[in-house]
């Protein structure tokens, strides 16, 4: 697949944030489901008068309904005398169109060969959850879950540490098919806040379908004490679904960042990105 600009277009960094509570997703889908991608485009089409011509976004990473962005990134390539016209007011035009529960940071022209999905060299969530015997704070209740068992932060830790690196993640991902379930888990660590909130960083290269919060249900099993800290690890290794682990409720889990390499760097992480993966001594057939 060519990551080429066509002839007479510019292709454009959408920065953004948004509330994942009122949208069913980041993609757009069938019936008239409010998503963040359709919400956007359809700003978009407004505000350049662009009547019947819907100019469709690429996203580093699809969220699922109710799941939040404050560093989501994407990708738009518009037509090079539409982007000269708006570019000076498009962002604040964009501002004055879209609910107020997404928001576009920045829009600016980028690098040659720049894909806001293949590009992406690492994606970092954080689940946030709270013990608290009295439940959310109200002010937190649409991104922080509520666990009604005291949670062991240094268990929790102890077994992130064994599901760190690369592997087959199929035992925390929905399948889907032809898609690679292998993963490179660069980071996986639990902090207690001074507000009792722990918080979950997850930083893969990529993530597959349900995997964050897979991993996060089979944690907070082992942080309550129903399982030892070598169990999620054994469930990686069995390489199978475990009925135990549960994926926890979306409201919980926010898109913080997305990395990217240097300009330099984006054709070659492109190419990269698109290769089916398979472990080091896998057979091919």
């Amino acid at each position: 697949m060519s990551d080429e600009v066509q002839p007479g277009f510019v292709r454009v960094r959408m920065d953004l944030s948004y509330d994942g509570s009122g949208f069913s997703g980041w993609a757009k889908q069938a019936g008239g489901r409010r998503t963040v991608q359709g919400e956007i485009e359809d700003a978009l089409r407004t505000v350049t008068r662009s009547r019947e011509t819907t100019y469709e976004l690429t996203v580093a990473g699809r969220t699922d309904a109710g799941v939040h962005a404050r560093g989501q990134v994407a990708h738009v390539d518009l037509p090079e005398d539409l982007w000269a016209e708006h570019r000076e007011k498009l962002l604040k035009r964009l501002a004055g169109r879209l609910a107020k529960d997404v928001r576009i940071w920045s829009l600016e022209e980028a690098p040659a060969g720049f894909n806001a999905r293949f590009s992406a060299i690492w994606r970092r969530y954080a689940y946030r959850v709270t013990d608290n015997p009295g439940g959310v704070d109200p002010l937190l209740r649409s991104h922080v879950l509520w666990h009604d068992w005291p949670l062991d932060v240094d268990a929790m830790n102890e077994a992130a540490r064994r599901l760190l690196g690369e592997h087959d993640f199929a035992a925390y991902c929905k399948r889907r098919e032809g898609a690679t379930t292998i993963r490179t888990l660069q980071e996986l660590s639990l902090v207690r806040g001074e507000d009792g909130v722990v918080t979950a960083t997850v930083r893969a290269d990529a993530f597959c379908h349900n995997m964050v919060r897979s991993l996060i249900g089979a944690l907070l099993f082992v942080g309550d004490g129903h399982r030892g800290p070598e169990w999620p690890g054994k469930v990686l290794a069995a390489g199978v679904r475990d009925s135990a682990v549960h994926v926890v409720r979306p409201h919980g889990l926010t898109l913080e960042e997305v990395g990217y390499p240097a300009d330099e760097l984006l054709a070659a992480r492109n190419k990269e990105a698109r290769n089916r993966r398979t472990l080091p001594g896998a057979g091919c057939c």
